[in-house]
């Protein structure tokens, strides 16, 4: 089953999220990611967190209070990590998030540490990219001329092959700390083959919209 968690800062414009909102079967606000959920016409399977980033928390009035799952401000997990872990709890093995633009650098860096975990998230998308983790095969469709970012995950080395990328990924050995920036999608048809390892994919939204 595939979730999709909502969660606090800047989101991209919901055209952009279509194919992955299409999939969802299951969806989690975190907190303020409530407000997002509702300005795509949403309404979340549960509500998590301790509530304190709600600007007027009377909308949780509008929930079966069995679904809005409150904890105390000093907690030893982010919002986002309870609504990762109650989507796991139902069920879901793909999860997306959608939000975490912008803001508090030390939050967009506690969503970018979830990659390097067990079980990370499927893809983020946020007001400017989306980002993809890639740890067998991604084929990119209709992305010509467009930039794509590479950004190894884990502990392990990582090896790729590519297919349609300006600079080839063949024969390279990346282990963390090392960056791909700025290659670019030759035709309408790309692909990149993890050999070993996983990576964060990253593209900008650019001309296909985004807030």
């Amino acid at each position: 089953m595939t979730g999709c968690v909502f969660t606090g800062g800047l989101w991209p414009a919901k055209e952009d999220c279509g194919e992955y909102l299409n999939s969802a079967e299951f969806f989690v606000a975190a907190d303020s990611g409530l407000l997002l959920a509702r300005s795509f016409g949403l309404r979340p399977d549960y509500i998590v967190g301790d509530m304190d980033s709600l600007p007027n928390p009377a909308i949780l009035d509008d929930y079966d209070s069995s679904r809005v799952i409150r904890y105390p401000r000093e907690k030893d997990y982010t919002d986002t990590e309870l609504g990762l872990e109650l989507a796991r709890e139902k069920g879901c093995d793909r999860i997306f998030l959608v939000g975490g633009g912008g803001g508090r650098m030390d939050h967009f860096l506690a969503l970018y540490s979830l990659f390097h975990r067990e079980n990370p998230p499927a893809a983020w998308l946020t007001d400017r990219d989306e980002i993809i983790y890639v740890n067998s095969q991604y084929v990119m469709r209709g992305w010509k001329g467009r930039e794509v970012s590479l950004f190894p995950l884990g502990r392990e080395d990582v090896r790729m092959r590519s297919r349609g990328l300006a600079w080839p990924l063949e024969g390279l050995v990346w282990r963390v700390g090392d960056i791909g920036i700025s290659n670019i999608v030759t035709g309408d048809y790309a692909r990149i083959e993890l050999v070993s390892g996983a990576v964060l994919l990253m593209r900008a939204w650019g001309n296909n919209g985004g807030t």
